[in-house]
């Protein structure tokens, strides 16, 4: 089992046993702010499923029917979980104005306080534990559940010292207060998972520090081409696309033009993980300098090999 499936099947324990707690407790005190963190960790349970099963279908090699891979599954769950995130906090919302219209009191805060705390503390090491491996295997699904309970941590903690005001204020409207702040907050991490999701759904481009390290790497070989061009980039869930045209001189043999193909490809897979490069060799159309100033260099080269 690779680290992936691993620590996705953690993060589905560890929600699970926080629903449960937290409906116990909720219910048992009246807290609505309580049953509103029952409900994200709800959403948060049905993500990790969702993260679970996806990375599982992306790790499938290409096929005949999808022969750039199944990466792109891990940004479609991505999606789902930010709707998800999306339909908990209005549901909160909704039942948080409930309570402000017709308030009741909160009992057993001590109680509550304890739960709230001890799920913030379970879910920040869940959490780190998934931000680490998403990053090491650049997983979109394992990044976006690793949002989810990262956001959890701190409504948690809000929901935890909302409960420690009411207990010294005796103010019980602050519970449904937090519940609509702990919303807010979801709110604007289901917006910020959206975008990342959704934009290699549209083949946007890699980020300008991936693609200046492409250019360093072909940069590294340019006293064996003319110019490259047609630089194209894509993700699809932690794969990356590659493409560009290089231009190289009319002698050049196809023997050699392949080797600085390989190796300029070689170099850029070492450097952006994931990576994929695919190269389109060009004939250089006229005899511009660089074709001349290459030429005993390029001889040097074929000779020794």
């Amino acid at each position: 089992m690779n680290a992936k499936i691993k620590v996705a099947r953690l993060s589905i324990l560890s929600n699970t046993c926080l629903i449960v707690l937290k409906l116990i407790v909720g219910f048992f005190t009246g807290s609505v702010s309580i049953i509103s963190e029952a409900i994200h960790s709800t959403m948060d349970l049905i993500a990790s499923f969702i993260a679970y099963f996806s990375v599982k279908l992306s790790d499938k090699p290409a096929d005949e029917d999808h022969p750039y891979g199944h990466g792109k599954v891990e940004n479609i769950s991505g999606v789902i979980e930010a709707l998800l995130i999306f339909i908990a906090s209005m549901w909160i919302i909704f039942e948080a104005i409930k309570k402000i219209l017709h308030p009741q009191e909160v009992e057993s805060i001590g109680l509550g306080f304890v739960v709230m705390f001890v799920a913030a503390a379970i879910n920040f090491i869940v959490s780190k534990k998934l931000y680490k491996v998403a990053k090491e295997v650049d997983s979109i699904a394992l990044e976006a559940d690793a949002l989810h309970l990262k956001a959890d941590v701190y409504t948690s903690l809000g929901v935890g010292i909302g409960l420690s005001l009411i207990w010294i204020t005796k103010l019980n409207f602050l519970d449904p207060i937090v519940a609509i702040i702990v919303a807010i907050f979801i709110l604007k991490e289901a917006i910020d998972l959206l975008k990342e999701a959704f934009n290699p759904l549209l083949d946007i481009k890699l980020s300008d520090e991936e693609i200046n390290i492409i250019k360093e790497e072909i940069s590294l070989h340019d006293s064996l081409y003319c110019n490259f061009h047609n630089l194209r980039t894509r993700r699809a869930g932690n794969s990356k696309y590659i493409d560009l045209h290089l231009v190289v001189p009319e002698s050049m043999s196809v023997k050699m033009a392949h080797k600085i193909c390989d190796n300029i490809e070689n170099s850029i897979e070492k450097r952006i993980q994931n990576s994929d490069v695919l190269i389109h060799l060009e004939c250089c159309d006229e005899i511009c300098s660089n074709c001349s100033n290459m030429c005993t260099e390029i001889c040097k080269i074929e000779s020794i090999s």
